[in-house]
């Protein structure tokens, strides 16, 4: 594979590894729910329009997720003491759960597809998340994405 064509494969891979444990695991709750909630967690309270930013939808679309995410219990609304009109959206200790359990679901349904690699091919994947994990971090806010 050439040099230009490795994040490309390695993006393209990580969606259909991102399908593949959902199907499996019949997970049928969307994608962008747990791009939010894992967003919540990293960066902490966040207003609707930075989260809509940060996972790329509408604020609207937002709106509507947020508000589906409320009502399951998995995030809360609290107004922003600097700017009463503003509402930050926070991830509950239900909705951390929820995210915990869809983590090791993934985990747990992706992992006979790895069992049979050995300890180098595990070395290399290890440093492989690293480094992704490293170029993950929005310069801008320090808060990986």
């Amino acid at each position: 594979m050439n040099r230009i064509d490795v994040i490309p494969s390695l993006v393209l891979s990580g969606y259909a590894l991102g399908r593949i444990a959902a199907q499996d695991a019949g997970n049928d709750a969307p994608a962008a729910q747990w791009r939010v909630l894992s967003l919540l967690e990293l960066a902490g309270p966040q207003r609707v329009g930075e989260l809509a930013t940060a996972a790329r939808t509408t604020q609207p679309g937002m709106t509507r997720l947020i508000g589906t995410l409320e009502r399951e219990g998995l995030v809360r609304r609290s107004p922003v003491p600097e700017d009463s009109r503003a509402i930050a959206v926070h991830i509950t200790a239900a909705g951390s759960d929820a995210l915990n359990a869809w983590r090791a679901e993934f985990r747990d349904t992706l992992a006979p597809r790895f069992a049979g690699l050995d300890d180098d091919d595990w070395s290399v994947l290890t440093r492989a998340a690293e480094i992704l994990a490293a170029h993950t971090t929005n310069d801008s806010t320090g808060v990986n994405r």
